[in-house]
């Protein structure tokens, strides 16, 4: 039966799925018991509940709903690229049941009345919750710094500067500081933006090859030990986004032997795909920070694995055709994600390089946390679900995104992982059969 369990006091089960319980690295076989958008029991005691409906899981996983750190909705903005309702509702249905919007719309999120702006419309047109972060500079460019408090006031869960970066290190240094006197929790992606200059792929043996401007690794690390060495001295909460050097994994778990407090996370493709992908001039893989070697995924898969990535996230960045269609150097960097990122993730698992429950803590309690929020279920938790077929598959193309971008790394190929159904606060985001 299809859930529809939106009405006040209307009572769902989900039955014969496999869940993923809070503190174990196992999947347990139990029915799941929803009463007013939270979980009411688990198990025997959800066998024994009435429930107006029923949601058959058979062969599905049964996991918390997806965390995205890192997506972006493309509103306020043209509409050109998508707009807050195609992107949320692409996002129910890659699992997601929270995405943090970045900063970098049009006006940028720099002031209260923008985030006010970005929490009404998603209340309005999104079956998922939106959580906006603000802009740590004003227009991020770098220079003076914005509203922080009112920014928090206004509903920002953390301040960022998108991939623009923050050029001049003692402006850097005050954003942290007055970050930290409000007691939020500052986002950045590391680039030294004069070190990476105009490139636009990974400085290795591909770019020499194909004669493409490179950016070299250490546009990322240096940027990190710099962010890192601010954020000790300051005591900001700081997080790094978009990981995709294997130094960079080093240097974070240096600095959390050292005390710092500091969190990261990297792109779901970073942990898919290298600098190959460039080789046939592929624009689609044109992506900010940019593909780089095996090593460097190897050793990014292994921050997964062991816990010093705490969160994977889609970084999804929604294009029309014709920022794609252009000679390599000439398109905008991003990849439209936010359908595939569950299917990529499994893609892995079924390679044997992550287990389906780190995967899934990537995805959930760990940008959770990040965020100050728990992804589990346990009794009493808000209903935030995603019920996937692990092995099922489907195929990304034209006629089966709903995104804007039709830009996705996987396009037309047979990828793992079909969600049967997405719960927000026990509402349906997303079932099969939606369209």
């Amino acid at each position: 039966m299809t859930a529809t369990n939106n009405t006040p006091g209307t009572s769902l089960k989900i039955i014969n799925g496999r869940l993923l319980l809070p503190g174990s690295d196992e999947l347990t076989k139990a029915s799941l018991h929803i009463v007013d958008g939270r979980i009411s029991a688990i198990g025997e005691a959800a066998d024994a509940a009435t429930s107006d409906e029923v949601f058959d899981a058979a062969d599905s996983v049964v996991a918390p709903g997806l965390v995205d750190l890192c997506c972006n909705l493309r509103e306020p903005g043209t509409g050109q690229k998508g707009n807050i309702a195609s992107e949320t509702r692409a996002a129910a249905r890659g699992g997601f049941t929270t995405v943090c919007a970045s900063p970098e719309t049009s006006p940028v999120n720099d002031s209260g009345a923008v985030t006010h702006l970005i929490r009404d419309v998603a209340e309005a047109r999104s079956p998922i919750r939106v959580l906006p972060v603000g802009a740590v500079t004003r227009g991020l460019e770098g220079e003076l710094l914005s509203d922080m408090a009112g920014l928090s006031s206004a509903g920002c869960v953390a301040l960022g500067n998108g991939r623009r970066g923050v050029r001049n290190a003692r402006i850097l240094r005050r954003c942290m500081a007055y970050a930290k006197t409000f007691g939020l929790t500052v986002m950045f992606s590391p680039e030294n933006q004069a070190l990476a200059a105009d490139g636009y792929a990974h400085d290795g043996l591909v770019a020499s090859r194909l004669g493409l401007l490179g950016i070299p690794e250490v546009a990322e690390t240096t940027s990190v030990m710099e962010m890192l060495l601010l954020a000790e001295e300051t005591g900001v909460r700081l997080h790094l986004s978009q990981l995709s050097s294997a130094r960079s994994v080093d240097m974070v778990a240096d600095a959390r032997r050292r005390g710092i407090g500091v969190t990261a996370d990297v792109a779901m493709h970073q942990l898919l795909f290298t600098e190959d992908a460039l080789s046939g001039f592929d624009s689609r893989f044109h992506v900010r920070p940019p593909l780089r070697t095996e090593d460097d995924r190897q050793a990014l898969l292994a921050g997964v694995r062991d816990g010093v990535i705490d969160a994977i996230v889609s970084q999804h960045q929604p294009h029309d055709s014709a920022a794609k269609q252009a000679p390599l150097g000439a398109t905008e960097p991003g990849l439209s994600t936010i359908e595939s990122t569950l299917s990529m993730g499994l893609m892995l698992v079924s390679r044997g390089e992550l287990t389906l429950p780190a995967l899934l803590r990537s995805l959930t309690a760990g940008p959770a946390a990040i965020l100050g929020r728990d992804a589990c279920i346990e009794a009493g938790a808000i209903a935030d679900l995603c019920v996937f077929d692990p092995e099922a598959t489907w195929t990304p193309g034209e006629g089966t995104l709903i995104s804007a971008g039709r830009h996705a790394p996987v396009l037309d190929n047979a990828i793992p992982g079909v969600v049967k159904l997405t719960l927000c606060d026990g509402r349906v985001a997303w079932g099969v059969g939606s369209s």
